[in-house]
């Protein structure tokens, strides 16, 4: 990555001007220059350090014959920085204290970015200096400020291509209930629930208790708007749900509390196709937990990402043929309900019944080396590095343009 004192002068990367309400053309780097990937990580949520964790995945992975990548990270507090471009650095282990995005360590500079593209300006301790321009961003930003339509619609402002979903899939995604309320009306069945609001559970939170006692126990409380199994709750008694819901407050003002659902959690990983292709969808993956080795009684925050021993990514799940059919198949139509392009991961309860109902539906899923979603499609014949190329490939062929 080169840097320049002077302004940069207009490329033929400049997005055109198109008709108004034309979807704005973005033209592929000029002949001979490798598209330029801005590789966004860190973000004020509480899956920073996770956020850190999938970009020293993506990092590792990219390929630097074909792509030239510039880190940038986004400190607890909302700054951005260019950083090094050292994988090792943001590695997630349990012997070491939570990777943090600083200006002061792991920055080289503060970044300005322009609307309308064009080149960011790095603020250094030398001066601005105005950097080669950004081609695609690849957004690897977990929960809110991140993975909920904020840096989606920041981008789209700014007229830059970017690897998943937008806005409004984005916003839906991250909000569980809104979730809900898409794929009810296309048919897709979710586990029953109440919704804690804000100012409702102020009001009178105890016509909120009597309304989950309709539920069906053990209860799942969970945050609303939040991802990676934070400020998640399993319930099995009446007298420690008001507790459960104070714990989510913390993390999400707003709250889902869930029915328990009997069955075995599959996931589906979800590829948008090129155009107007369908989406792609890679083999069912189921999680199996090993509480002798330190596995929660749900797939928590530390068995997700710290007791990799407990846990086993088993891949293709041992289903029927009709299960896998129906699955993969509610695992499209979910991409569709909610207007997903490039990526999503749906996480169903297969029921003993044959039910496939739909817990979450996640517009980032994780890519760290113990994620299913790279995983997925590693045991479907995509590897890793080729995941990464074909997003950044569907991110770069869309056009940039909220009306699209």
């Amino acid at each position: 990555m080169s840097e320049t004192l002077e302004p940069a002068a207009p490329s033929a990367a400049e997005p055109a001007v198109d008709a108004p309400g034309a979807p704005a053309a973005r033209a592929r780097p000029a002949s001979g220059r490798r598209p330029r990937v801005a590789v966004v990580f860190g973000g004020r949520s509480g899956e920073h350090t996770i956020s850190c964790a999938t970009a020293a995945g993506v990092l590792s992975a990219i390929d630097r014959d074909r792509y030239e990548v510039v880190p940038i990270g986004i400190t607890m507090e909302g700054r951005w920085v260019l950083v090094d471009d050292d994988p090792a650095a943001l590695e997630l282990r349990d012997d070491a204290p939570p990777v943090r995005v600083t200006a002061e360590g792991m920055g080289r500079g503060e970044l300005a970015m322009r609307m309308g593209g064009g080149a960011p300006v790095a603020l250094t301790k030398t001066g601005p200096s105005v950097l080669e321009e950004i081609d695609v961003v690849l957004p690897l930003l977990h929960g809110p400020y991140g993975e909920d339509g904020t840096i989606q619609g920041m981008l789209e402002m700014l007229g830059l291509p970017y690897v998943g979903c937008g806005v409004l899939a984005s916003a839906a995604g991250m909000d569980k209930q809104v979730t809900k309320v898409l794929l009810a009306d296309a048919g897709i069945a979710t586990a029953p629930h109440v919704v804690v609001g804000p100012r409702a559970w102020k009001r009178d939170p105890e016509a909120i208790l009597a309304a989950c006692q309709e539920l069906s126990y053990p209860l799942f409380v969970k945050p609303a708007r939040a991802g990676s199994s934070l400020g998640i709750t399993r319930v099995e008694s009446p007298e420690r749900l008001r507790a459960a819901i104070e714990a989510a407050r913390e993390v999400d003002p707003k709250v889902l509390v869930e029915s328990g659902i009997e069955g075995r959690e599959i996931e589906v990983a979800v590829l948008g196709g090129h155009g107007d292709d369908a989406p792609r969808v890679a083999e069912p993956g189921e999680i199996a937990m090993d509480a002798a080795r330190g596995a929660g009684e749900f797939y928590d925050y530390e068995t997700k990402y710290l007791a990799h021993d407990a846990v086993a990514m088993v891949c293709p799940a041992p289903i029927t043929p009709q299960e896998r059919e129906l699955l993969m198949g509610t695992a499209a139509r979910a991409f569709e309900a909610i207007g997903a392009e490039g990526l999503t991961r749906v996480d169903f309860f297969l029921t003993p019944d044959g039910r496939a109902i739909v817990n979450e539906v996640n517009t980032m899923p994780g890519f760290t080396p113990f994620s299913m979603y790279p995983y997925m499609w590693r045991k479907s014949g995509m590897t890793y590095p080729e995941l990464v190329t074909e997003l950044i490939e569907l991110a770069l062929a869309r056009p940039v343009d909220v009306n699209r």
